[in-house]
């Protein structure tokens, strides 16, 4: 019962931070799979999973408000898709210590980005760079493969500053990208020895679709401003668990 009530409340929260800034899902995923004794790789594949399906959910709802650049997302997982299928064959081949350590890292990194501001509704939005772009789509790709993340932590400021969509516009396009990126990587990740679990993944997805409604209806009711702050925190906590991980595992191994 424990797990359960852990399980939906995680995949809750999750939910809120994709249907609220497009991004921080597999990042809050990974780590709250691994806290309730799913296996690192399995974690991620897990992830995927969850992630893909609330990308999708909450990507319906921002594309009826007019807020997806579909050909501009779909460019940008253009750049992704292979990557990800080479992180997600490279994945089951790494030392569980080496990717919660990845992981750590880039959860950690990814907290202060979240507190970075995007263009406001007024402001001049720098024109495309393509070479950046295809640059950032490839590196979100391999990250997704890699880690079991969406890589909406990455997407949204790349949307931003190197494609030039305001930030709404950045976060339901995200929504495109983690979605199809997520989709790639778990083609090559999923398979009968992964052993996830379905009365924790049942559970954790239902819980995130849901979420993913409220955090779309949070999103225009409290300041953006205060959401990523929020999360910026959860994003800490999830960094300090993997890092604790990291040190067990080298331990025992």
């Amino acid at each position: 019962m424990t797990a359960l009530v852990l399980a939906l409340a995680a995949g809750a929260l999750v939910g809120l931070a994709l249907g609220a800034l497009g991004a921080g899902g597999g990042l809050l995923t990974v780590p709250a799979l691994v806290g309730l004794g799913v296996p690192p790789v399995a974690a991620g594949t897990a992830a995927l999973v969850v992630v893909a399906v609330t990308a999708a959910t909450a990507l319906a709802r921002h594309a009826r408000q007019g807020l997806v650049r579909w050909r501009t997302g779909l460019l940008f997982a253009a750049a992704g898709v292979p990557t990800a299928l080479a992180g997600g064959a490279l994945a089951a081949r790494l030392p569980d210590a080496v990717l919660t350590g990845a992981f750590a890292v880039i959860a950690a990194a990814a907290a202060p980005r979240m507190l970075l501001p995007g263009p406001a509704a007024g402001d001049v939005v720098r024109p495309p760079r393509p070479l950046h772009a295809l640059a950032a789509g490839a590196g979100l790709g391999a990250t997704t493969g890699v880690l079991g993340v969406g890589g909406g932590f990455l997407a949204v400021p790349a949307l931003t500053a190197a494609v030039g969509l305001r930030i709404r516009e950045a976060a339901g396009t995200s929504l495109l990208v983690i979605t199809l990126n997520s989709l790639a990587a778990l083609a090559v990740r999923a398979g009968p020895a992964d052993g996830l679990d379905p009365a924790v993944l049942a559970p954790f997805a239902g819980a995130a679709v849901l979420g993913a409604w409220d955090g779309g209806r949070l999103a225009a009711k409290v300041s953006g401003a205060v959401l990523r702050r929020v999360f910026a925190g959860v994003l800490l906590a999830a960094a300090a668990l993997m890092a604790v991980e990291t040190v067990a595992l080298a331990i025992t191994s």
